[in-house]
């Protein structure tokens, strides 16, 4: 059996379930060494708080903290990420391949570095094209990670943007292999009528009332602002918006919206309770301007729960999940009059947000964990086929 050592950063609730599921289904023999240490209870910097996920992500399959001996412990910069040990982990393992998250950590890096042309090296990140940059910082970017991916075997893509930015830097066709982002579909569409009904109804909402809702960090690049300027152009008392998490816009947000009766707050909601947010929606809007939003989960829950769709064109996940007149609608990210357009045109009518709805559902269900993981069972096969190029 193929022995496939996995290297994250931390447990993260979309991707230990793939990691549970390769265990079940015992094609490959899996195990997850997890760089950035045992820290429970971590702040996250843009929710301004601790946070500890409600759900379980550390159940059925097999892992390890490796020491991380950096000064400054952190998954935001290079240097945040130093484990000694790693390399001494991953051979006492023995692993036939490696799957890495995410390059840009010294140990990543390194271990990236160390097992090109020993294992076959494995890679899976979400970068796009979508954010400009300048001409020089660009040719030297271009010269760096042709070089950092010269060092891949193969790559998981999780989208047409995705694809593109790994072709750009040297990835060829036949290294590249679909393996979509996704959530937990079946949790976040199980119904949840009551606790809606009770939400809905606690914030005064009617159930002929349209509901937008926004689900995120409070921060620039998501442009929750832009979203509030546009959502007051509507002036109707029958369209209420619901901002739900926190971050450094919420005091502002908050301030701006001080005369609107129809705006509401929902503070950190951890992933427990999630579906009910999502489920008492009639629109979900993803406003991000960027720049590093590379694709937006939240849309997969949203569609998971039957919602229409509004997102802007940086968004990364836009061009697969999002098509306009089918379940939703696409604006220019940061313009107000356009996304002022689009609300106007969704919440005219509440049949018509129900109509994409359904077809939210239906076009997210092929984007699953199932599908994540045979696509890294498919190249672990082929790794049994064929030795590291």
């Amino acid at each position: 059996m193929i022995r496939l050592a996995v290297i994250t950063t931390h447990p993260i609730q979309y991707y230990a379930p793939v990691f549970k599921l390769l265990n079940q289904r015992q094609q490959v023999e899996i195990k997850v060494f997890y760089t950035l240490g045992k820290i429970a209870n971590e702040i996250d910097p843009g929710f301004g708080q601790k946070v500890n996920w409600d759900i379980p992500i550390l159940e059925g399959y097999s892992y390890e903290f490796v020491t991380n001996t950096s000064k400054k412990p952190g998954s935001d910069h290079f240097n945040g990420i130093i484990n000694p040990d790693l390399l001494t982990s991953l051979e006492n393992f023995n692993p036939s391949a490696l799957l890495i998250y995410g390059w840009s950590y010294y140990s990543h890096l390194k271990s990236l570095r160390y097992f090109k042309g020993k294992v076959s090296v494995i890679f899976r990140g979400d970068s796009t094209l979508l954010d400009k940059q300048g001409l020089i910082k660009s040719i030297l970017r271009h010269v760096f990670l042709k070089w950092v991916y010269g060092h891949v075997d193969y790559a998981l893509y999780n989208g047409t943007n995705n694809k593109a930015y790994f072709k750009k830097y040297g990835m060829k066709d036949k290294q590249l292999i679909f393996a979509p982002h996704a959530i937990d579909n079946e949790r976040f569409a199980e119904q949840r009528s009551a606790e809606v009904e009770a939400l809905r109804s606690g914030l005064n909402i009617q159930e002929s009332d349209i509901l937008l809702l926004f689900a995120g960090k409070l921060e620039p690049k998501k442009s929750p602002t832009l979203l509030l300027k546009a959502f007051s152009t509507l002036n109707n008392p029958k369209v209420h918006l619901l901002f739900v998490g926190d971050g450094e816009l919420k005091e502002t947000i908050v301030k701006d919206s001080s005369s609107m009766k129809n705006v509401h707050f929902i503070g950190f909601t951890n992933q427990a309770d999630m579906p009910i947010i999502y489920q008492s929606c009639d629109l979900f809007c993803l406003p991000s301007q960027g720049p590093g939003e590379t694709w937006g989960l939240a849309v997969n829950e949203a569609m998971a729960c039957s919602k229409a769709i509004l997102v802007s064109d940086k968004v990364g996940c836009a061009v697969d999940l999002v098509e306009p007149g089918y379940n939703g609608l696409l604006f220019k990210s940061g313009d107000i009059n356009d996304l002022s357009e689009k609300l106007k045109n969704l919440t005219s009518s509440k049949h018509l947000l129900k109509t994409y709805g359904s077809n939210s559902s239906e076009h997210i269900q092929n984007w699953n964990f199932l599908e994540i993981a045979k696509a890294i069972e498919t190249v672990c096969f082929a790794v049994g086929d064929n030795s590291p190029s």
